[in-house]
């Protein structure tokens, strides 16, 4: 029986690589969202600018990811769920999503066996965000 060893990291934060490393994942996924047709419906829902949405997004995968909590200082439980109900979010968008996270993550660098366990809780979560039944 192979006994998988724990990471020589306290948070994903820190295994991922810290704020600046965040901020490239995230940089890289609205890049591929807006420019790459396979994320139309993605992009779409985020209107015609992207830089609230990379900024917020920011914040809050740091806290997320167990670093500084700067979302939450800034406004207050992320609710997700309820800040996200004025867009429609389908299998489509929560897909997409979770597809262009993916991508951006691999393209970043990100640890394969942290991207795996990162894939896992993005799929929970996005799927816990569809407010539409397809």
């Amino acid at each position: 029986m192979k006994i998988e060893e724990k990471p020589a990291f306290s948070t994903p934060y820190e295994w991922i690589g810290g704020e600046d490393r965040v901020k490239a994942l995230v940089e890289r996924f609205y890049d591929l969202m807006d420019l790459e047709p396979e994320f139309a419906r993605l992009r779409e829902v985020h209107g015609p600018s992207l830089d609230n949405a990379r900024q917020k997004t920011f914040w809050f995968l740091c806290g997320w990811l167990g670093g500084p909590q700067y979302y939450t200082e800034k406004f207050g439980h992320p609710r997700l769920r309820m800040r996200h109900m004025h867009v429609q979010i389908g299998i489509l968008e929560r897909d997409q999503w979770l597809a262009c996270m993916d991508r951006a993550m691999g393209e970043t660098g990100v640890d394969e066996t942290l991207r795996a366990r990162l894939r896992d809780s993005f799929f929970q979560t996005a799927d816990w965000m569809r407010n539409l039944n397809g």
